[in-house]
């Protein structure tokens, strides 16, 4: 029943607000510890002769409790490609109001230390860090492990991450690191299967060419081989010998055998740059050696950033507790394997929401993976290589994956006719998991012997939408490949690693394209033949159990949670006595055929104004229901709320017997035109609603586009710009947007605002003929005479309350017509807002 909802719901909010106050205690009471700060220009020796120098911008960060007699353990914290030293202030404050002496600095070639960029190298940056770690042991407040040894972690990510690795390997005095999004093999990160990352290689190479000191036009600051290695990649979309020597001295893959330091590992699941083999093959050169590992994957990376709060808990909880047993002895750390999974999108926050799952054995070292064998249907085809990539798709825009794969949703950035191939499974009858990366077995044939193909995994929804998992795809160059399919040999194809569920009804999709605009691509037109072997795609799962928070894991906050939790419900109860007797709403299952039904719907804003006073009606189909009252009755407020583009105070809205949620799926049943159309002016009528079609990813033939204009009656005008449409022009084209794909609920607010006489009388006789195919329409209008001619229900609101509901007939009477005339007559003497 949804009055228990709403009642459970007041339950849980006066529960909430206890707990808030009780944490805001607990957090004034467990506050970080007061630190100071001590800026300076600090100058090493550099270079593979140590005869060079550059002057390094820093930050120390020292805790009060910190004295030469009460010594803490310090941590060194890098910052990622083109940052700086302020880039990492809100976690070297973080760290150091919990104990730690914080060292942070400006890498050379960036910002206002000296020095070129040279990707950190041995020679160069990892260098600059040990001469760091000098200076630490040299300080009064840092505690040591010998002379010259100070107890010490190195923490950073990307950039910074790729340092705290190779720091470890090349100096044994670090004690413990926390590398986050960074990589293992720079040249396979950036020429992932033998094909160049164009767009991440480009982004990177502009933060290098900021000014500064020793910049130049061309190569900015970077070292003259960092540059050069640039130059030659993008110019021929290759890895060279001298490019994977180069990318390789700055790669953790030659130090992992030496690194004693025990290690946590952080990888992002939304990381077109860096993706999860990275973490993966540090984890088993790492733990080869026997040191301690910890791996933990989390919603964010390159592209989704922090990922969801609860991620952002969860990493620094695994970080604290790793530094805090390895650098100052006490609590456990634990080498369980942690990740994420996305389950929805949190509006208030603008962020994901995920679960956190655990797992005692990390797959990429034991195993603990389940493998499952989908069919997949699809047969090999032809499709084109467009000349260097163009016309291609673009699925992963740098640092702005969520952009691209919102674009991609949309139908902007789709696999071009043509130059791809499709493998798709069945409807999935349950819900079906991936954790890892996924296989299949590739077939190719060109005419040229070689290929550059990409493999992408979608997720395709019941209403045709489909999403590219991760954003990211798997690049890959064929070489000796035959010329006919029926010599050809199965190439095992690894797919970017990611955490995912498919839900029951929707369907599994893999493509094999041919062009990405975010890589280098062949610059000669030719035409493959491709497929999948056995048309099957083998899915990791890994065993694992939902986690708490982090904070769950103390056992006095769990206590002060609980006490919180039954003072919150007492409270509660107090409030809920006061409360008055119930009414009885139907069940969802009673509305299950019925377009609307609104019972008790309420809207009080912060100014205390109320819009709405429990408003009850409901829309059956056949029906057009005109929502009738003066301006300021609460009719648009009512129809923003059955839109989700506001919440209401109380109530409940179904749809077919739905809630409303904003990613309902029965949303797909419902069109609107609520508070005005917004048009792109420099498109077409035409081209406008087709745009706006492909941006809710369901099919083409489902948009019913002729009948729609049709109804519309624009005429040659679909071809004009908007730009040049009349107000009038405009509302007739918002009406015929709102109807397109002939949704079984229509709801216009005032859809006759500008039209002519001739054309309100043909809107009257197009929403008529629309309700009498079994749909339903919803009408908000102030005009009396409008209902009356237009609707075969009414329900008239007055200052936020319901006055009168049901059918003209009965509300205007049989004899004079003037039942409702008067009900409208003494509205309009009310102070409506």
């Amino acid at each position: 029943m949804a009055v228990r909802l709403r009642r459970r719901h007041g339950l849980i909010a006066a529960g909430l607000a206890v707990l808030l106050i009780a944490g805001v205690a607990f957090w004034v009471a467990t506050r970080p510890a007061g630190f100071r700060t001590e800026d300076r220009m600090f100058t090493v020796q550099t270079g593979p002769a140590g005869d060079e120098q550059v002057r390094l911008d820093t930050r120390l960060f020292v805790p009060d409790a910190a004295t030469s007699s009460a010594k803490a353990p310090a941590v060194l914290l890098a910052h990622g490609f083109g940052g700086t030293k302020d880039s990492v202030r809100d976690d070297a404050e973080d760290l150091a109001g919990r104990g730690y002496v914080v060292l942070t600095w400006t890498a050379q070639g960036f910002g206002r230390s000296t020095g070129t960029i040279h990707l950190n190298s041995p020679d160069y940056e990892v260098t600059d860090a040990r001469r760091l770690l000098d200076w630490l042991a040299t300080r009064p407040e840092v505690q040591l492990d010998q002379a010259d040894d100070p107890r010490v972690g190195v923490a950073g990510g990307s950039y910074g991450g790729g340092l705290a690795l190779l720091l470890a390997g090349y100096d044994q005095r670090v004690d413990a690191i926390v590398p986050q999004i960074t990589w293992n093999d720079l040249d396979r990160a950036l020429f992932p299967g033998g094909v160049f990352k164009r767009a991440w290689a480009g982004s990177l190479f502009t933060a290098g060419l900021a000014p500064g000191p020793g910049a130049t036009p061309q190569c900015g600051r970077f070292a003259p081989d960092v540059c050069r290695t640039y130059l030659q990649s993008a110019a021929t979309g290759r890895s060279d010998a001298r490019t994977k020597a180069l990318l390789t001295r700055s790669s953790p893959q030659t130090v992992l055998d030496r690194i004693k330091a025990p290690t946590l590992l952080v990888q992002g699941l939304a990381d077109s740059l860096f993706p999860l083999d990275e973490a993966d093959a540090n984890a088993r050169g790492i733990a080869a050696t026997g040191t301690p590992v910890q791996v933990a994957w989390f919603s964010g990376g390159h592209d989704g950033g922090q990922g969801s709060t609860a991620d952002q808990d969860r990493l620094k909880y695994l970080t604290i507790t790793w530094f805090d047993h390895y650098l100052k002895g006490i609590g456990n750390a634990s080498t369980d394997f942690t990740f994420s999974r996305v389950n929805g999108y949190d509006y208030r926050t603008n962020s994901v929401r995920t679960t956190a799952l655990s797992s005692a054995r990390y797959p990429g070292l034991e195993g603990n993976t389940e493998p499952r064998s989908l069919q997949l249907k699809g047969r090999p085809s032809p499709i084109a290589n467009p000349p260097n990539g163009v016309p291609a798709p673009l699925t992963n825009l740098p640092s702005l994956g969520a952009f691209a794969q919102a674009t991609e949703a949309a139908g902007a950035l789709s696999d071009i006719p043509g130059q791809f191939v499709r493998y798709e499974s069945r409807t999935l009858d349950e819900a079906t998991d991936i954790a890892g990366a996924a296989t299949v077995q590739l077939l190719a044939a060109s005419p040229t012997t070689e290929a550059v193909l990409f493999v992408k995994l979608y997720d395709v929804g019941s209403n045709g939408n489909q999403t590219l998992l991760g954003g990211q795809v798997a690049p890959i160059r064929l070489t000796n490949l035959p010329t006919s399919l029926d010599q050809a040999k199965p190439v095992t194809v690894e797919l970017p690693g990611v955490v995912h569920r498919w839900s029951a009804g929707h369907r599994i999709r893999v493509t094999i394209a041919t062009a990405d605009q975010a890589y280098a691509s062949p610059p000669a037109p030719t035409t493959y033949v491709v497929g999948l072997a056995e048309a099957r795609l083998t899915l990791p799962q890994v065993t694992a159990s939902p986690i708490a928070t982090a904070s769950a894991i103390w056992p006095w906050i769990l206590a002060a949670v609980l006490l919180a939790i039954a003072l919150g419900v007492a409270l509660a109860w107090l409030v809920a006595r006061t409360r008055t007797r119930r009414r009885t709403t139907t069940t969802e299952a009673d509305a299950t055929d019925k377009p609307l039904v609104i019972r008790g719907l309420a809207k009080t804003y912060t100014d205390g104004f109320q819009a709405l006073k429990g408003i009850d009606f409901e829309v059956g189909r056949g029906q057009v229901v005109g929502l009738l009252g003066p301006n300021g009755a609460g009719k648009t407020t009512c129809l923003r709320i059955l839109l989700g583009l506001i919440r209401p105070t109380a109530g409940d809205v179904l749809i077919f017997g739905t809630p409303l949620t904003p990613s309902s799926d029965v949303l797909n049943r419902l069109g609107a035109l609520v508070e005005g159309p917004g048009f792109l002016p420099h498109l077409t009528g035409r081209k406008n609603l087709e745009l706006y079609w492909r941006a809710t990813g369901r099919p083409k033939a489902e948009a019913r586009m002729d009948e729609v204009l049709e109804i519309a009656a624009l005429g040659s005008a679909l071809e004009r710009k908007v730009k040049t449409y009349s107000h009038g022009m405009k509302q007739r084209l918002a009406v015929a947007q709102a109807m397109l794909g002939l949704p079984e609920l229509l709801v216009l607010d005032e859809p006759t605002d500008g039209l002519d006489p001739p054309q309100i009388a043909e809107m009257r006789r197009v929403l008529k003929g629309y309700a009498a195919n079994g749909r339903a329409v919803l009408v908000s209008s102030h005009l009396l005479a409008e209902v009356e001619q237009a609707c075969t229900h009414v329900v008239v609101l007055d200052r936020g309350r319901r006055v009168a509901a049901g059918s003209v007939g009965e509300i205007v009477g049989t004899s004079n017509g003037q039942r409702l005339e008067d009900v409208f007559l003494s509205l309009i003497g009310g102070d409506a807002r």
